[in-house]
């Protein structure tokens, strides 16, 4: 096993060119606000590569509670990650392998988003981001709520840790901010991007330039409080280049579902972005006709609301693999 820090740069980047990783442990000291081509390289990775790393919270506090020495405001992130032989047209794979608290402890805010329910009830948080802490019991995988409130004292939640920020560089020199989300990925807060799942990315630049951040405990769909169980995290993924590919907006798959992103200003096209991208899917892989796919997703088709609180709401479409075994390729 072989450790890298980011700096210095040059030393790293070259060190990276000469020896093939099979497995490497990357400790970030510098950390960004935009998914962006400009940001410099902080490690350069061979498709098949295993890294372990390590994300600071939404707020920019670290596994000690602490706020590193970075310019970086919400959500900031890990990266970019330099990966060999992609290239524009390409599609990047991200498998999570393994995905682990590294403090004991999460936080939350006292919020409703106005997206989230009637106006007369968000009001009432208007301009209050009162904090919570919940405590983590790691050996129970188990979360519970801050002592204050009283009717929770007994009230807990499984603990499902997830990077919120999964994204490559934008395509035409777009900087997209780490509290958004696009065509190549971003602030998506999908609580199945997880452990075991795979995140399929569009690629538009060389490298793709791969960033993950914004670690959450656990997140109900649509993050209603405009904040999950916010933490920081240890992460260790791998990467595979597809060449040639082309995907409009994310994918994800899982042991269980196949699952595309819808991204957009507006629920109702969001939805048919995440529809649409399942219906592509569909037919590259099963073969499917137009009018044989108007009969598998009418009768399997599951969604998702997993995002109303970003600029961009989202919509994963999902299907069961399952649901899939009976199609004749």
């Amino acid at each position: 096993m072989q450790k890298y820090f980011v700096w210095p740069l040059l030393v790293l980047t070259q060190t990276c060119f000469c020896q093939k990783f099979k497995h490497v442990d990357f400790f970030p000291t510098r950390y960004y606000s935009y998914f962006s081509a400009k940001s410099p390289v902080a490690l350069h990775i061979l498709p098949g590569d295993t890294i372990h790393t390590g994300t600071i919270d939404c707020n920019g506090f670290d596994k000690h509670g602490k706020k590193p020495d970075t310019t970086a405001t919400s959500n900031p992130l890990t990266g970019p990650f330099y990966v060999e032989g992609a290239s524009e047209g390409d599609v990047l794979a991200v498998t999570f392998h393994a995905i682990s608290f590294n403090r004991n402890y999460a936080t939350c805010i006292e919020y409703f988003h106005p997206r989230s329910l009637p106006s007369a009830i968000t009001k009432q948080f208007e301009n209050k981001f009162i904090e919570s802490r919940w405590d983590i019991d790691v050996k129970n995988s188990m979360i519970t709520p801050d002592k204050r409130y009283e009717h929770l004292k007994n009230y807990q939640v499984h603990t499902a840790p997830f990077p919120g920020c999964v994204g490559v560089a934008a395509k035409n020199g777009i900087e997209i901010s780490s509290e958004d989300a696009g065509e190549t990925g971003g602030n998506l807060d999908f609580n199945r991007v997880t452990k075991g799942s795979t995140v399929y990315l569009p690629v538009y630049h060389e490298g793709a330039l791969l960033y993950v951040g914004d670690g959450h405990a656990a997140q109900g769909d649509g993050e209603l409080n405009w904040s999950a169980l916010e933490t920081s995290l240890d992460i260790t993924f791998s990467l595979q280049v597809i060449k040639h590919k082309k995907i409009g907006y994310p994918r994800v798959e899982d042991n269980v579902y196949l699952m595309t992103v819808g991204l957009d200003s507006s629920l109702d096209n969001a939805f048919k972005i995440a529809t649409k991208g399942l219906l592509d899917w569909l037919r590259e892989d099963y073969h499917l006709t137009m009018e044989e796919a108007t009969q598998v997703m009418g009768s399997s088709i599951e969604y998702k609301i997993t995002e109303v609180v970003d600029p961009k709401v989202e919509i994963a479409a999902m299907i069961k693999k399952d649901a899939l075994k009976g199609i004749t390729k």
